[in-house]
């Protein structure tokens, strides 16, 4: 699996109707076929804020747009997916898409590296759409997808030899805050059964078919080379831009020393949420809508 520093970002391909705010005055759902700046098509849907009155009062919700990165064999249509952009929706509007590899994504899986120019892809494409202020969330792989996207794509510096992209799309791909949920914190860790298990559906032949048959998620055979920024080197970079982690107390994935890990590493707000086990599919509504708050006033 290739690193981040094999490709350039250039902005994406989107359909002609997407000509800014106009859609989400009008409450139009929008779809889309994004191109990454390594040539894989990634499906994407955009929903407008749905006004509350948690969210009418702040200026900043209708400029806001929430980018969503799922889970490792997760899709824009799953339901724990579909959920939390509901919530999302409250507070902002709401971008989700299918990794590469996952749901009608073109492309193989890299499990969390080249991930991040679909998470590029998706931010440029809220920017397009005429939101001022993209910020992003991420569930376990996309939440260490966030993490590595907010540090390698900066507004505040010109690109470095990591990103190699060029001016204008790095900066339409950039975060103004992210939220990163039950992520690891370093790479290949396998303390845990569930990880063990995940190893063998990415490392082996056999496993990789019971990935896509099993689960619908298409799975690079390479081996990462080399090997991507972990998480928790990202965190120190990603700084001045807001940046919260949070992690359940009862993750059967990754145990608390992962977002601890992640919180000594540089400055962030964490959260550990008691009873709470893993990823997206644990985050119930009322966690969901105290991280849209945050995205929204960070």
């Amino acid at each position: 699996m290739g690193s981040v520093s094999e490709a350039r970002f250039h902005y994406v391909d989107v359909p002609s109707v997407t000509d800014g705010l106009r859609h989400a005055t009008s409450g139009t759902t929008l779809t889309a076929i994004l191109r990454t700046s390594d040539d894989v098509r990634v499906e994407a849907r955009y929903e407008p804020r749905r006004t509350s009155a948690s969210s009418a009062s702040f200026a900043d919700a209708a400029d806001t747009a929430i980018v969503l990165a799922h889970g490792f064999t997760g899709s824009v249509d799953r339901p724990a997916v579909r959920r939390a952009a509901a919530v999302f929706a409250r507070h902002a509007a709401v971008v989700t898409f299918s990794f590469r590899g996952h749901g009608r994504s073109g492309g193989r899986s890299t499990v969390g590296d080249r991930e991040v120019l679909d998470l590029a892809a998706a931010v440029a494409w809220a920017r397009s759409l005429g939101h001022g202020r993209v910020v992003t969330v991420g569930f376990s792989m996309g939440g260490s997808v966030v993490l590595r996207h907010a540090a390698l794509f900066r507004s505040d510096q010109e690109p470095d030899a990591r990103t190699a992209a060029d001016t204008d799309g790095h900066a339409a791909a950039h975060t103004d805050a992210v939220a990163s949920v039950s992520a690891p914190a370093r790479w290949y860790y396998r303390g845990t059964a569930p990880m063990r298990r995940l190893h063998w559906v990415v490392t082996r032949p056999v496993g990789r078919l019971v990935g896509r048959y099993g689960f619908g998620t298409r799975i690079h055979h390479e081996d990462w080379d080399p090997v991507p920024l972990s998480p928790a080197e990202a965190v120190p970079l990603i700084a001045p831009t807001p940046l919260l982690v949070v992690h359940g107390d009862r993750d059967p994935y990754f145990p608390l020393d992962h977002p601890r890990m992640l919180a000594a590493a540089g400055p962030c707000e964490l959260w550990v949420e008691p009873g709470m086990g893993h990823a997206e599919n644990a985050a119930d509504e009322e966690l969901l809508g105290r991280i849209g708050d945050w995205l929204v006033r960070a």
